[in-house]
């Protein structure tokens, strides 16, 4: 059996492919489905809790930004590194996200991107949840 390199180390933002490769492609998916259950026109706004050890180091490993991107469509091998910035910081100037690149909400990720510090969930140490919200403040999908 051949193995590549490609098998074994990921293209992604990093410096930690666990805590930007993974939340990134989760947070893409977790848009995605919104799509094909025909739900993301109705997204007014997202919110995004992250626990055990993306809660506790998160913020100095890149998953906010990663989830940022993956919220707004981007996948880790496909994200142009030289926008990250820029596209970051008008993300957090506007309070305004792209969903899939497309759908435009609200967003404030300093009350909408939490970090859970000292909270885990079962299961594994790098756990997530998204929430999608309707204009109603009601779940659409969890």
């Amino acid at each position: 059996m051949a193995i590549s390199v490609f098998d074994l180390f990921k293209i992604g933002i990093g410096p930690s492919s666990s805590h930007t490769v993974g939340p990134m492609r989760a947070a893409r998916k977790f848009v995605v489905s919104l799509q094909d259950s025909g739900l993301l026109d109705r997204v007014s706004t997202v919110e995004v809790d992250l626990y055990g050890s993306l809660g506790a180091t998160g913020k100095g490993h890149g998953t906010d930004r990663a989830v940022l991107l993956g919220l707004s469509g981007d996948r880790p091998e496909q994200v142009d590194p030289e926008q990250i910035g820029p596209r970051l910081q008008a993300m957090r100037r506007d309070g305004r996200l792209q969903l899939l690149g497309r759908h435009g909400i609200r967003f404030d990720a300093g009350r909408q991107l939490l970090f859970h510090r000292k909270k885990s969930l079962p299961y594994h140490s790098n756990g997530m949840r998204f929430r999608a919200l309707d204009v109603q403040g009601e779940v659409l999908s969890s």
